[in-house]
Order: structure tokens, then C-alpha cells, then sequence
């Protein structure tokens, strides 16, 4: 049994190809921005594939001709399917790969003064900014398929396959690999409070989902993060039916999704969900941002109390100019044998910039001064409170004890480990006090207080030198971030080479919680019990399936999905 021969060589030539392109690119412009292969295909392309077929666990029994130097290859039983033939280009096109197209000799340079074709030569590539507002997209990623009905030019060869059906082109030379996630039942360590009769209180149980569904917008404008993928996996039509289908999967009685496009929600994603019996509430960005955050709730368990959008864009105020927004919803549970306290849900997606950890700060304190006055009941305690979204900050970062421990003592602190993205970083620019003005409206407590220096109590205004801030939300996450069986680190998003936990859901645990216990937390009765949760995964798990986004799960997050329990308070 021996290889193909030639094959190695071959391998060298598409090898030294892409070398040459790097180097005419780098030092000869005139020759073309990148080259080609005979079928318009990138040579990396059909290298990439060859790459795949020769592995070492890849066996193929061979037989050298007795005439030639070529060899044929045979496939043996229960062997995957043959490789294309490298000297036939027919096969590859039989195989998908390759176009319907005749092939000509020689090679091809697709973008440049020195392309024969009817179109003029290139226009002179014009700023970003002018490129996102006429609506171009990235030359890594494909263009929209067209609309039914619609034809392609007469003789235009067809490269990519078709997104919307079950089965791609690639998939006989890529076997899939699915993403195994199992669940976490805690349902057997909850106490359950019992009535002055000492029966156990029927309890009310809802599943809650928080996923960043990933904006196909900001999927364009950030190509570079998506080189890894293969281009059809990438359009929204495909990326639809995936988010959706796992959507009807989960079926969670309440959802919070991030990176939502305004105009996906409004022609697709809403009408889905308002078919599965959801109510929609959305908030688009503020500016000229796309996307926003939103919370979906089935109408069959929940009624809407209130809703209210958060804006951390504040006009005059230089720390808070960024456009990311919060969404809070006060939902009353539905049911008929017994009456239960509303549920705060709040859903948000902080700043991504590693190094703007001040920034993330007072917009989470702005969220949280937003909740504290809708969860706030007349006797003055806190309603069940459950904060989800995006936080753009790794566990056990100071802004992940922040929302736990209540408390931030931020003395000397960088901004660039607030969220602790970055671990190394050469700037040392660290968090003023206070960090956000008094202007705001905001006290170091996380309050709402009047912005008349006359209504400011003494301490209010001492606590503005005081390099600490605080919050009243009892919090605890429900995931505990690493992984039961091999202790290492859980990760929500995995991109390339990134693989870090970014998403939570917190929630105000009640007496007899699992993840209370665990933690040596002594909540009050009044709260929420985490029955469980779908198990996340760790980094290994994520390599082994290309990273995100793939053919199988079509975001760059994970979805988190736990299961609550809320007792009533009174006797019914």
C-alpha cells in the first residue's frame, strides 16, 4: 500500500502558488490583487481540499501502472468516498467542487488592468466608511443568493451550492462533526419551602435562553474574523433556518438575543417567533447601528407588565458616546392555581473594546440603576431579577465581580483589565474617580439620583472621591465556568483562534438553590431556584467542529439555556 504519486508534488506546487501570490501582491501590484485557479476558484480553495483527502488516517490502496509513472487509486469497502482525480479536471467538477465550466490552460489574474474581460478596468478602492454606506460587502464572504425567479447571466458558471438546502456540495469531502451538549439536572439538591401547613408550595418552572444570534451586518463589516468558514455557511438564509430550528428545539419560555438586525427581526425573525406563539419586544442600537437586543416571551406563560429600552448614549457626556443599549421587560408568570411576584428580565450587550473597561463600567451602571427601579416592589425589596446578554468580559474579571460581589474596588485599577479580554497590554491608563460624572444622574450605589447639587446628601457627595462603586442586586451565575469532568475553562464564543466565556446569565437566587449552596451563599427566600442547565463545552470541543460559526451552529456564541423554579410568597 503506498500513496498516489504526485500528489506530494502537486501539494508543492499549489504551495509555491500561494507563495508567488503573496510575493506579487507585496511587490508587483500590476500583476493583480490575488490569482486564481483555471475556474475562477482561489488556489487555496483546491489546496485546502487536498490537504483534507491525503491525511495520514485517509488510506487509499494504490496500484502502480506498469507502463507509467502515474497510479490509480481503488476504494476499498467501507472506505470513505474516492478523491478526485488530480490530473482529470471533470472529476472535481463531477465532485462539486469545481464549476460546470470548461477549464482553459494556464492561470488566471481575476482582478487587474491585465483581466481581458468587457468590464472597464478596476475602480480605485474607495474609504470604508463610503463602502458600508453604499451597502458593498467584503470580498471574503459571498454575495446574497439570488431571489426566487431570479437567472444568472447566460454562461456564468454557478459556484456556490445552494445555502437553503439540507446538503451542501462540501459536505462528502468535510464529514460534520455536531457539537454534543448534554444537560445539567439540579433539580434533586433544591429544597422546596413548605406552607404553615407543612406542604410543599407548587412551584412555577420556566426554561430561559440567552444567545447572540451574531448580526449579519456586523458578519460583513468584520470579515477578517470569518476566514476560517466556508463562504456558504456564512449567508443569512442558511444562518436563518439554523438559529431558528434551535430556537424550536430549545423552545425556552423566555429568550434574550443579542445582535439582532432590525431588519432581519422585522421581516423574518419576529413573524417566526410570533408563529411559535412568542411576544416580541425589540431595541435597535442607537445611531446609525443596525442591530439591537431583544426579549421574546410565550404569551401562554407570561403577560408584559412594562418594557423598557436602556440607552447608554448620553448627549454631552464623553464617556458614555458609544451606542450599545439594554432592553428590561417586567413579565408576571401565568398561572392559574397560584399567584406569583413579576420577573425583571434584562438583556443587554456592553462595548467590546478590551481597552474602554471605564466605559463598560458605567453603562452596566446605568443598567443596573434601570432595574432597581423596575424591580423594585412597594415594600422596597427587589423582585426576581434575571440579567442575561453579552458582557464582553471574562469571568472572574472585575467587572464580572462587580455584578457577584456587589461591590468594586477599583483603586489603581487599568482600564484594559476591567474586562480582562487582553492580558498583556502596554498602556497603563487607569480608572479615574469617580468614573463616571455626577452629571449622569447616577450615584456611586447605582441608583438614579436628582442632578441638583441641592437634593445631594453629604454622603452622596463624599462617595464620588471614593474609589469604590457598589450596586443592591443580589446576583449569582448560573453557569460556574469550567467544565465538571475536566476542570477546564467553559467558552461561549469561539472565533479563529479566541475562545473565551463572554455570555451570563445571572439571576437572584432564593433559599435552597443549588448554585447558592455551592457558592456558601446564604440567600433570601424570595428568588429564583436554577432546576438546570445546558451544559457548555470547552475549547478542545470547539477546534474539533472548525470553531464558530460552521455548518451546525450558525452563530460565533453559544446559546446558554437554564431551567428556573419561583415559589409563591403567600399561601394560595
Amino acid at each position: 500500500m503506498e500513496r498516489v504519486d504526485g500528489v506530494r508534488c502537486l501539494a508543492d506546487g499549489w504551495r509555491l502558488l500561494i507563495s508567488f501570490q503573496i510575493k506579487a501582491n507585496k511587490n508587483y501590484p500590476m500583476i493583480g490583487r490575488h490569482l486564481t485557479t483555471v475556474d475562477s476558484r482561489p488556489a487555496q480553495f483546491v489546496y485546502t481540499h487536498w490537504r483534507h483527502w491525503y491525511k495520514p488516517n485517509n488510506f487509499w490502496q494504490t496500484q502502480r501502472h506498469p507502463s507509467s509513472s502515474v497510479c490509480s487509486a481503488t476504494q476499498p469497502f467501507n472506505r470513505p468516498p474516492r478523491p478526485p482525480d488530480p490530473y482529470n479536471w471533470s472529476s472535481w467538477r463531477q465532485a462539486g467542487i469545481l464549476a460546470q465550466s470548461q477549464p482553459r490552460r494556464g492561470f488566471l489574474h481575476s482582478v487587474g488592468p491585465m483581466d481581458h474581460c468587457e468590464r472597464g478596468p478596476p475602480q480605485k478602492r474607495r474609504k470604508g466608511a463610503e463602502k458600508l454606506q453604499s451597502g458593498e460587502r467584503s470580498v471574503h464572504l459571498p454575495k446574497s443568493s439570488p431571489q426566487k425567479g431570479s437567472s444568472s447571466p447566460k454562461g456564468s458558471p454557478q459556484l456556490l451550492p445552494d445555502v437553503t438546502s439540507n446538503q451542501t456540495p462540501l459536505e462528502p469531502f468535510f464529514p460534520l462533526i455536531e457539537l454534543k451538549r448534554h444537560w445539567e439536572d439540579f433539580s434533586h439538591v433544591c429544597q422546596a419551602p413548605t406552607t404553615n401547613e407543612g406542604k410543599e408550595k407548587q412551584p412555577f418552572e420556566f426554561s430561559l435562553m440567552s444567545y447572540n444570534i451574531l448580526s449579519q451586518d456586523l458578519l460583513h463589516k468584520n470579515a477578517y474574523l470569518y476566514r476560517h468558514c466556508h463562504p456558504p455557511v456564512l449567508e443569512w438564509e442558511h444562518r436563518f433556518q439554523n438559529i431558528i430550528k434551535e430556537m424550536k428545539l430549545h423552545s425556552a419560555d423566555i429568550m434574550c438575543l443579542q445582535e439582532v438586525d432590525k431588519d432581519s427581526y422585522d421581516e423574518q425573525i419576529k413573524p417566526a417567533l410570533e408563529s411559535l406563539g412568542y411576544q416580541c419586544e425589540f431595541k435597535r442600537r442607537t445611531g446609525l447601528k443596525s442591530d439591537g437586543c431583544a426579549v421574546v416571551f410565550k404569551r401562554a406563560r407570561f403577560s408584559l407588565v412594562s418594557c423598557h429600552p436602556v440607552e447608554y448614549f448620553r448627549q454631552g457626556i464623553p464617556l458614555l458616546d458609544r451606542d450599545n443599549v439594554g432592553l428590561i421587560v417586567l413579565l408576571s408568570p401565568i398561572d392559574p392555581q397560584s399567584s406569583f411576584s413579576n420577573i425583571c428580565v434584562a438583556n443587554t450587550h456592553l462595548l467590546f473594546n478590551p481597552r474602554r473597561g471605564d466605559i463598560k463600567l458605567a453603562q452596566l451602571a446605568l443598567l443596573l440603576a434601570e432595574i432597581s427601579r423596575v424591580a423594585q416592589l412597594p415594600d422596597g425589596s427587589i423582585c426576581p431579577v434575571l440579567l442575561c446578554g453579552d458582557f464582553n468580559s471574562v469571568p472572574w474579571s472585575p467587572l464580572y465581580r462587580f455584578i457577584k460581589d456587589r461591590r468594586l474596588d477599583y483603586e489603581g485599577m487599568p482600564l484594559v483589565e476591567v474586562s480582562g479580554q487582553e492580558q498583556h497590554s502596554r498602556r497603563t491608563r487607569i480608572l479615574t474617580v469617580p468614573i463616571w460624572p455626577r452629571n449622569l444622574g447616577i450615584s456611586q450605589q447605582c441608583q438614579y439620583e436628582s442632578q441638583r447639587d441641592s437634593d445631594w446628601k453629604q454622603e452622596e457627595i463624599e462617595s464620588f472621591t471614593k474609589p469604590s462603586i457598589e450596586h443592591c442586586l443580589n446576583l449569582t451565575s448560573a453557569y460556574s465556568h469550567y467544565l465538571q469532568e475536566s476542570g477546564q475553562s467553559e467558552v461561549t464564543t469561539c472565533i479563529s483562534r479566541t475562545a473565551i466565556t463572554v455570555d451570563y446569565i445571572f439571576y437572584s437566587a432564593a433559599l435552597g438553590d443549588a448554585r447558592a449552596q455551592a457558592e456558601g451563599i446564604a440567600p433570601p427566600e424570595r428568588g429564583l431556584q436554577l432546576l438546570g442547565r445546558l451544559a457548555l463545552v470547552g475549547e478542545d470541543e470547539l477546534q474539533r467542529v472548525k470553531s464558530l460559526p460552521n455548518q451546525n451552529n450558525s452563530s460565533d456564541h453559544l446559546p446558554l439555556l437554564t431551567c428556573f423554579r419561583l415559589y409563591p410568597q403567600a399561601d394560595s
